[in-house]
Order: structure tokens, then C-alpha cells, then sequence
């Protein structure tokens, strides 16, 4: 496996062409450019998510040039005083996996997710999905859940 020498980027709220290019790596490698492109939020919008304290996005950099990302939320809990992140989606291009750019992500929101006390991150994967799969399985615990879409 080659190493590449991307760097990760805390996504901040003047970083409206970073988030763009996060968009646009999360429509390719998920195939669905309908979603991630066609009715993406103002500025006004993302400056305000990105400045929230419950959203955390992370751009990996090749040059200037967005090749993958993740976008996560933290939940604080109510039980205890503590909080998990949410792996929201997570992406690299395709020219650029298989270079631990996915796990330099994660190492670089466990660095936040210590700095902010949480507890556990999580994430889910698709049956079918390998890649994540064996990703994940390689940084964490599985447990096998069920998940449900509640109609609003």
C-alpha cells in the first residue's frame, strides 16, 4: 500500500470551497451527484454548520485539491456527561484510495473527539460494502445493529 502525503484539514466556516469539494468527492464515490450536488445549501448556511458545535467536516488535501473526507457529528448524551461523534459519510476518490487516507481521517477525528471528551466514535456500513468494512473492522468493535427510517 502506498502512503500518500495528504494533508487532513479541519473544515472551517470560511472554507466554503473545501466543503464544496467535499460535496463533490461524496457524490462521485457514492455515485449519487443528484444528492450531494443538485440542491447543496448557501453559504450563509454552511458557515453556519461549520461553526456550529456539533458538525466536525475534515477535508484530506492532495495540493489544493479535495481527494476525500469526512463529515461527522457529535451527540452529547444525556445519561452521563459525554458525548460519541457520528461518522456521517466518509469518501476517498477513487484515484486516491488504498493510500490510508481513510484511517488519517479517523486518527484526525479521534484527535478531536479526545479533545472534546467523547466517549466513542461510530459508524455504520452497507452488508456488501467490503472496503468500509474491512476498514472499519481493522480500527473498531462490530456489532451487528438493525436501522430504520422513520418517515417525518
Amino acid at each position: 500500500m502506498t502512503r500518500s502525503p495528504c494533508l487532513i484539514h479541519r473544515i472551517q466556516p470560511d472554507d466554503i470551497a473545501l466543503m464544496a469539494g467535499l460535496m463533490d468527492v461524496f457524490g462521485e464515490a457514492f455515485e449519487d451527484r443528484e444528492t450531494y450536488g443538485a440542491h447543496r445549501p448557501d453559504e450563509a448556511y454552511w458557515r453556519s454548520l461549520l461553526g456550529g458545535d456539533s458538525f466536525i467536516a475534515l477535508a484530506a488535501l492532495d495540493g489544493d485539491r479535495v481527494v476525500g473526507g469526512l463529515a461527522a457529528y457529535e451527540l452529547k448524551k444525556f445519561e452521563q456527561r459525554r458525548s460519541e461523534i457520528y461518522i456521517y459519510d466518509l469518501a476517498v476518490a477513487e484515484t486516491h484510495r488504498r493510500r490510508g487516507i481513510a484511517t488519517a481521517l479517523i486518527e484526525a477525528l479521534k484527535k478531536i473527539g479526545r479533545e472534546r471528551g467523547a466517549w466513542v466514535i461510530f459508524v455504520q456500513a452497507d452488508h456488501g460494502d467490503d472496503p468500509a468494512i474491512a476498514l472499519y473492522t481493522g480500527l473498531g468493535v462490530r456489532e451487528d445493529v438493525l436501522h430504520f427510517d422513520i418517515e417525518v
